[in-house]
Formats: C-alpha cells, sequence, structure tokens
C-alpha cells in the first residue's frame, strides 16, 4: 500500500516538474522547455510558405527539442556537465510520433549540426531503437506539456504523394525555418535587446513604386537611347499581374535593365502578395554600385547588402553559443533576409539553397514568397546549370517564388530532349531583337581572322588608336603583361588595371577614377587593362574595346563597354587570339575554342541577340556534363552532407588573405584587431566584413609558394606582409588566384 502511495506521489511530482530548455538569462530566469517549443511553433507558422505547410511547420517546431525532456540534459543545464545530445533522440521520438513525415526528422536532426545524408538518418534511427524505454519517456513527458500534439491532422502526410525532389525540397525550407525560429527564440531569451533590433521593415510595394517611378521622371527623355530605355520599360511592366513563376528580359547592355527589372519586380510583388525583393548579382565587386544607386532611390533601411561570407559559424549552431555584441539591425538582418530588397551574389544565393549547413540556410526561407532577379545568368558554371535550374523550378512550387533571369545574353534553359529545364519561361521582352538591332553600336574587327598573334603585335595595334581603350584579356598574369607593355611606351595621359589581384577596395577606387577620366571635358585618352570581372555590372563608356578571344557571352559583354551610351555613330570592338595563352580552367577553355569556330565563320552573329542562346544549348549539349556532380540524383537520395561538399561555385578552396599593406585604414584596421583580439579573444563578423574589403582571394599553390610572406594572425587570419603594388595589387606571374 505504501509503496503504491510512493509510486503516486512520484507521479504527481514528475506532473508538476518544469522542464527547462535554456539555462538562465542576465535576469537569472531559466527558459521553460514547453515555453521554448511553443514559441517557437507560433514563428515556424509564420515562415511557412503556403496555407498547406502551416501546419507541418508548426509541428516541427513543437517537436525540435524533445530530447531535452531526457533527464541527462536537464542535469547538463544544471550542472553544464556531461553535454547530452539532444537533436537525434528528438528526431527519432518525431519518427516514433509522425512515422510518414520524413522531413520532420531530418530538420530536427540537423538544426544544430546540420542535415546529414539519409544513411546518417537511417543510422541514428537505429541507434536510438535500442531505447525504446526511453523514447517512450521523453513521449510521455513531452505530450503531458504539449497536449495539442495528439491532435494533428494525420492529412499532412499526403504531402509526400509529391515526388522526391520537391519533399527534398520542402525538407529544405522546413529546415531553414526551424533553424531560423529556433534561434530568434533562444536569442529572444538570453538577449532580448537584441531580439528587439530585428524589427523587420516590410516591403510597402506602393511606397518604392512611387520612389522609383519619381526617379524615373528626372530621366533625360531625349534621344534615341533613352527613348529605348523608356520604351522597353513601359513594355517589361504589361507584364507585372501574372502568376509567380519564371520570367526572364533580354535587353542590350545600357537599356537600364537593373532599374526596369526591380520595377517589374516591385509591381509584381504587389500584385501577388510577394514579400521580398532578392536581387543576385555574379560578383562581389557591383554590390556596392547596385546598393548605392537602390539606396539613393530609396530609404536606407530599405536594402540590405550580403556579400558571401567570410567566416563559418555553424559552429555556433552545435553549441549553442550566443555572441551578438556590437551588431547592428542590418548585420543581423543578414542572417535571415529580414529587408524590404536583399543584394547578394551568386555564390552566397546557390551554394546556400544546396548547403546543409544551419547558419548558411537560415535565411532560405525568407525565399519563399519572393521575386528572386539574377542579374547576368549566363555566368552560373555549366556544370551546375541542369541541377540548379531543377532546384529552381522545385523552389518556385513549393514557395510560390518567382525567377527572373535578366542578361544580354540569355542561355538556353527552355526544357528539352536531354535536358530538364523550365517548362514556362514568360519573355517579358516579346522581340528582344528589335532593341538590339536598334542599339547596333558597335562594329566587330577580328586580327588576323582569329589566327594566334604575338602579344606585341596586339600592342602595336593598340597603339595606332587616336582614342581611349579597354583590353580585356581572359588571366590575370596577361592582364599584368599587357599592362606593362602598355605603360612602358607612354603615348597616353593615364593608364588603368583591373583584376582580382587587388583587394575590393583597391578596385573600386580604380573604377572611380576610371569613369572620373571618361567623362571628364575635353575627354582624357586613357587605357585600361582587366580580367573579365569588368563585363558584368561596370558602367564603362570606351569608344574602342580589344578582347582577348573567349566565350561568346563574354565577347558580346565586353561589347557592351563600348559605346555603350551611344554616343558615337559606332564603336570598335576589336577580337584577337594569343597562342598558346592560359585559360581559367577546362570548360572556359572549349567554349572558348566553339565560340571562335562560330566568329571567324560568321562575326555578324555577334549582332544576332539569338545567336547566345543556340551557342548555350549546343556547348551544354557537346562541351559540358550539365550535371557533374549528380547532384539531382543525390538530392532523390536526400543525401544533404553530400550535396553541400559537391556544389561550389567556386570549386577549389581559396584562402582570405588580408592586405594590411594597402592604405593607412587596412593598416589601422590591423591594429584595431589585434587590441581587440588581445582583450576578448575573438574577432568580431564586422571586423571580418570590413577585412573582406582589403583582401584577397587565393589558392593553395600559392599559400605553399609564398609562405614566406604570409603570417597567421592568432585569429586565424592570413596576413600579406609582402609588397603590394599600389597599380596592379598583388600579382605573382606564375600562380593564378581567382580571376
Amino acid at each position: 500500500m505504501n509503496e503504491e502511495k510512493n509510486m503516486n506521489t512520484q507521479s504527481e511530482n514528475e506532473k508538476k516538474k518544469e522542464f527547462i530548455a535554456h539555462s538562465k538569462n542576465v535576469k537569472g530566469i531559466e527558459h521553460v522547455l514547453k515555453d521554448h517549443l511553443k514559441e517557437t511553433a507560433q514563428l515556424m507558422h509564420s515562415f511557412a510558405p503556403t496555407k498547406e505547410l502551416e501546419e507541418l511547420f508548426y509541428l516541427a517546431g513543437t517537436l525540435h527539442d524533445m530530447g531535452k525532456y531526457q533527464d541527462g540534459f536537464q542535469k547538463y543545464l544544471e550542472f553544464g556537465k556531461p553535454k547530452t545530445p539532444h537533436a537525434g533522440v528528438s528526431a527519432f521520438t518525431a519518427k516514433k510520433l509522425f512515422n510518414k513525415l520524413i522531413s520532420l526528422q531530418f530538420a530536427i536532426q540537423g538544426h544544430h549540426a546540420g542535415m546529414p545524408n539519409n544513411s546518417e538518418r537511417i543510422g541514428n534511427l537505429e541507434e536510438w531503437d535500442q531505447q525504446e524505454i526511453l523514447t517512450e519517456e521523453l513521449i510521455k513527458r513531452f505530450t503531458c506539456d504539449i497536449k495539442e500534439v495528439q491532435s494533428f491532422n494525420s492529412a499532412m502526410q499526403q504531402i509526400y504523394s509529391k515526388d522526391l525532389l520537391s519533399a527534398e525540397c520542402l525538407t529544405r525550407f522546413l529546415f531553414s525555418a526551424l533553424t531560423d525560429a529556433d534561434w530568434l527564440d533562444t536569442e529572444r531569451h538570453f538577449q532580448i535587446e537584441k531580439y528587439r533590433t530585428r524589427a523587420a521593415t516590410e516591403l510597402d510595394h506602393e511606397a518604392l513604386i512611387n520612389l522609383l517611378e519619381k526617379k524615373f521622371a528626372t530621366f533625360n527623355t531625349e534621344g534615341h537611347i533613352n527613348n529605348l530605355r523608356t520604351e522597353a520599360r513601359v513594355e517589361v511592366a504589361k507584364h507585372f499581374a501574372l502568376q509567380p513563376g519564371f520570367f526572364s528580359l533580354q535587353l542590350p547592355t545600357g537599356l537600364g535593365k537593373t532599374l526596369i527589372s526591380l520595377y517589374w519586380a516591385l509591381l509584381h510583388a504587389k500584385e501577388n502578395k510577394l514579400k521580398h525583393i532578392i536581387i543576385v548579382l555574379p560578383y562581389i565587386n557591383i554590390i556596392d554600385q547596385t546598393a548605392t544607386i537602390l539606396k539613393d532611390i530609396f530609404d536606407e533601411d530599405i536594402v540590405l547588402e550580403h556579400h558571401s561570407g567570410v567566416m563559418d559559424e555553424d559552429e555556433e549552431y552545435a553549441n549553442e553559443k550566443i555572441d551578438r555584441t556590437n551588431i547592428s539591425s542590418k548585420q543581423l538582418a543578414c542572417e535571415n533576409w529580414q529587408a524590404p530588397i536583399i543584394i547578394t551574389t551568386a555564390v552566397q544565393f546557390f551554394e546556400s539553397i544546396f548547403s546543409n549547413k544551419p547558419f548558411k540556410c537560415r535565411k532560405n526561407h525568407s525565399i519563399a514568397n519572393s521575386v528572386v532577379i539574377f542579374d547576368e545568368i549566363q555566368t552560373l558554371p555549366k556544370e551546375f546549370v541542369e541541377p540548379t535550374i531543377i532546384m529552381l523550378k522545385n523552389i518556385s512550387a513549393v514557395a510560390r517564388t518567382s525567377f527572373l533571369f535578366c542578361t544580354a545574353t540569355m542561355p538556353a534553359f527552355n526544357k528539352r530532349e536531354k535536358f530538364d529545364g523550365i517548362e514556362n519561361n514568360i519573355q517579358l521582352i516579346e522581340e528582344p531583337m528589335k532593341y538590339f538591332v536598334a542599339t547596333k553600336r558597335v562594329n566587330y574587327k577580328l586580327i588576323k581572322k582569329l589566327k594566334p598573334v604575338e602579344l606585341e603585335d596586339v600592342v602595336e595595334r593598340i597603339l595606332k588608336e587616336k582614342t581611349s581603350y579597354l583590353v580585356v584579356v581572359n588571366t590575370k598574369s596577361i592582364a599584368k603583361e599587357f599592362y606593362e607593355k602598355l605603360k612602358e611606351t607612354n603615348t597616353l595621359e593615364k593608364y588603368f588595371h583591373l583584376s582580382t589581384s587587388m583587394c575590393p577596395q583597391h578596385r573600386k577606387k580604380t573604377i572611380k577614377e576610371i569613369v572620373a577620366a571618361l567623362n571628364t571635358k575635353p575627354k582624357s585618352r586613357i587605357a585600361v587593362v582587366s580580367t573579365q570581372l569588368v563585363e558584368a555590372g561596370v558602367d564603362f563608356d570606351f569608344p574602342c574595346v580589344y578582347r582577348a578571344i573567349a566565350p561568346l557571352d563574354s565577347v558580346i559583354q565586353a561589347a557592351g563597354r563600348c559605346n555603350r551610351n551611344g554616343n558615337l555613330k559606332k564603336g570598335n570592338v576589336v577580337l584577337f587570339d594569343l597562342p598558346n595563352h592560359l585559360m581559367p580552367d577546362k570548360t572556359y577553355a572549349a567554349c572558348t575554342s566553339f565560340a571562335k569556330g562560330i566568329i571567324q565563320d560568321d562575326p555578324e552573329i555577334l549582332h544576332d541577340a539569338k545567336s547566345f542562346e543556340r551557342y548555350y544549348e549546343q556547348v551544354l549539349e557537346f562541351f559540358v556534363d550539365k550535371d557533374l556532380y549528380k547532384i539531382t540524383d543525390e538530392r532523390k537520395a536526400f543525401n544533404f552532407k553530400t550535396i553541400n561538399e559537391q556544389y561550389k561555385v567556386i570549386p577549389n578552396k581559396t584562402t582570405m588573405l588580408f592586405i594590411p599593406g594597402y592604405s593607412t585604414e587596412s593598416n589601422s584596421l590591423l591594429e584595431e584587431l589585434e587590441k581587440f583580439f588581445d582583450i576578448h579573444g575573438f574577432i568580431l563578423k564586422e571586423h571580418y566584413r570590413k577585412i573582406q574589403q582589403y583582401s584577397i582571394q587565393v589558392y593553395p599553390d600559392f599559400l605553399k609558394k609564398y609562405g614566406s610572406q604570409i603570417e597567421t594572425h592568432k585569429s586565424g587570419l592570413k596576413i600579406w606582409l609582402g609588397n603590394y603594388n599600389p597599380e596592379i595589387g598583388i600579382a605573382p606571374e606564375d600562380v593564378e588566384t581567382i580571376f
């Protein structure tokens, strides 16, 4: 009898026990587990891409930390050790309750350490299956706290009647939302003031449309080019009311695609109640330029710039380390993209949507119910084209997202035999050729019909030019050699060099100087030698451009820097081929060789708006494995970890090299870093963002060859101690870094 009474008393005490999710905050308050689960679930409900998915997302938030009902975890919170894992057992108990909802298992198991491969998920389930008694006890404690879990609609399991790729994509959105919701609620407990600074500015469609139209009203409407810009804007705007899906905007370089595409995106977002505009640019060096234009039109808080990451912060999730010291609301917004307009890089966007890492994926759920504008989409590495298009199709269907491709050289993304492309890609400009014919601003000339010529012969030809000129080549070593040979002649007023041997701050400064020199009256005669970084988004207008033979899109994009504003009757684009010259990679070389043959046969093809689409289709069919790393097969197998390792826009591992010797500002930054690190033992993310402006990316060969001139700081940061040329940056002749 007494034994039965003692058991009842123990049961009553168990019922009254408060289980804890997180330790005490600065106010001495513990984070009650049932409160954390319910609050996370509420955030998840608000993050669901569609009404159909709200219950599933809410359920994930409710279940994600069930493993914290373990006695071992509660002791860990009280005594600090031993560390007791909770994500794996949470995933297993979720399976026990909702067997068919596999997405729950992946998202919950990975919400700290990253989503695993399917075999690891199964292994985790088998491991916890040996502890059935523990699992039953966790479920008992959980359902005692969260009674409504038993009423969840079993109809949610019908979601998985869809194909594997749709289910895999849905899993990614569930994981992203869970990571963000869990982290936000944890931050709300530990750092309420930081949490409050996250108050996101909503996309006020009407206000931004009005501001953009006011900007258009200030534009000069006189002249042929300005009339075409207005005509294109009006034509594009007519298509705003269409349902979310895929769209393309093909216009010649110089007709204002950036603002035209944004105008359509705002109109389209308003019509479809979409939440964000995300602008994806091919290179970091044009983010600042685009952001400056948009900030001039809209309020500073409207536009969020998010460059490629320089830190791997996923360890914070694994360790539940909270450190948000001195971080502004804008920096916090970079974590989950809570801003009306986001400007980011192709590397950041594409690698994030294929990642399995919590920090990198945290923002992905904000892609739902948004318009994503891809500028110069042809720069996407061709080995990833098909799996990327398939992923975008899945995102559009699952998350109600619109994608707009903008370029003068539109790739062949349409669905066809042997290519799983886009079924319905709506052209916002119905007859692009009309604009290309009307803006035929250049003549193409071939040196010796593209037979190989020595660099000295090209220099001799260039020196006969009577105007300013731009020379674009394929590697930094050639750019450096060209620049030095031209400068030796001392026949022009100024000479400029551009490549990623120069840190971003140096490149931006040089670009400003070039633009200023081009706009002087009377005009200065200048020479610029650059790698292909100048071909996307850099608004140069030269009367003459020399281009080393390259893939067709690079040739056409380089021509877009010639007579850009139509001030001349015709500009001249001169193509040449250097013997045995280096190429960035094998695919680039194959595409260059193919383009050379096409151009030799008929140079006029460069004026045909459809020529690049045909070229691109043939390149994918004959020269490129369009899914080299079998990403789509891995997605069907739910191998998230493998996909993360394989999908790299920049395939070779590079290291950031800080250049304190560039300027007094960069040198002062190093001193600031050293003082801060000596006091605190770490470096803030804000420091890394500043460092990025004075750094270059280098490959392992560079580190090995020039290691004696590189110092590793106590923080792990690599520092260049060697010379930095104020004209060409750091540029060893026989080592290529990123171009």
